[in-house]
């Protein structure tokens, strides 16, 4: 009984039982507050401690007398596939090379063809690799892929590239050949006074049209095996998708091409720095049009639709849209009906050992 007696009634144990939930939530939300803080101020440490090391780097430069900088060694490899504004984007090099300081040259070769011998290709590995004076350099010119490991080089260069819708690249290439564009127009095209329209090229059978010149964009990116030039190679088309990741920085589309300046210059300001504005603006970035292209009738491009040819080479661009796009995805965003790049979306922590 009197155990009974010194039992506080319910109504204050229902008290007691709410101040400690009560405690209990306000000690839980310290603890995540203490938490939170202790992230925060390891994450200030890490990025204080980063300074220290690029300052004690920056130091040691300006003391010792220091090997090329790295980036001052950058090669780029713009194999340009023909009629995919590669013209437009090169101009953008040009006007870009004296004020970023790096060097553009053209790679010209014989007949436009696009496969070297092997002899060529030594050359051209031994030249790009170790002609320091042209270093930065931006190589461009209507060449396939060359892989530069089979040559045992160390310092492989960056390969970028551009591709095109397959029928539209076609119809473009197939007017520039009989009325050139208005980048060089007095100059004189291989098939100058053929009027003969693509619609009646592909009503014909003619060969200029026919599904065999869609198979180009393929080969470029497939490279130097005999198997690439094989027109409907299925390997031929699995090795250019291999290629187009694995070799490639970036690979964009003609028709997206002012998103592809601005991540080139978000990733490579070396070289690309004001490349976006200079596109928008510059007199030349739009140069080059060809003349007279007509568009062609559906019947004509269902009719190209049917080959099989067309067939790989379109899924081929697809796959290069479809990857160019989610590249892009992550590397910008758009507010108000205008794209930005992404700013540094990564930092280092927890750095050990701890530097004195």
């Amino acid at each position: 009984m009197g155990l009974l007696r010194i039992m506080p009634p319910p109504k204050f144990q229902l008290l007691a039982v709410l101040a400690f939930a009560v405690a209990v939530l306000f000690i839980e939300n310290q603890i995540q507050k203490l938490e939170e803080s202790r992230e925060k101020l390891e994450r200030t440490i890490a990025r204080h401690e980063v300074r220290e090391v690029e300052q004690r780097q920056a130091h040691d430069l300006v003391r010792e007398t220091p090997a090329p900088d790295d980036l001052d060694e950058l090669v780029i490899i713009y194999n340009r596939v023909p009629k995919t504004a590669s013209t437009s984007f090169t101009n953008i090099a040009y006007d870009l090379c004296s004020r970023n300081h790096f060097h553009v040259l053209h790679i010209n070769t014989t007949k436009n063809n696009p496969v070297m011998s092997l002899q060529d290709q030594v050359r051209f590995v031994r030249n790009v690799t170790s002609w320091t004076e042209m270093k930065p350099g931006f190589y461009h010119g209507h060449v396939a892929y060359l892989d530069f490991s089979k040559f045992g080089v160390r310092a492989k260069p960056i390969y970028i590239n551009v591709v095109r819708d397959p029928i539209e690249r076609l119809v473009s290439y197939y007017y520039f050949l009989r009325f050139g564009d208005d980048y060089r127009p007095g100059l004189r095209r291989r098939k100058q006074g053929d009027k003969k329209t693509f619609d009646e090229c592909v009503t014909s059978g003619g060969s200029d049209c026919a599904p065999e010149k869609l198979w180009l964009q393929i080969p470029f990116f497939c490279g130097h095996y005999s198997e690439c030039w094989n027109v409907g190679s299925r390997w031929a088309l699995e090795q250019a998708k291999l290629n187009l990741v694995n070799e490639y920085l970036l690979v964009g589309v003609t028709e997206e091409l002012e998103d592809f300046i601005m991540m080139l210059e978000a990733a490579l300001p070396r070289f690309f720095r004001g490349a976006a504005d200079l596109y928008r603006t510059g007199k030349k970035s739009h140069l080059r049009k060809t003349s007279e292209k007509k568009p062609p009738t559906k019947e004509s491009i269902s009719k190209l639709q049917q080959s099989a040819i067309w067939k790989m080479e379109n899924e081929f661009y697809e796959f290069a849209l479809e990857q160019f796009q989610f590249v892009r995805a992550h590397a910008v965003r758009e507010k108000d009906g205008e794209l930005y790049v992404l700013t540094q979306n990564f930092f280092y922590e927890k750095i050990y050992p701890k530097v004195n």
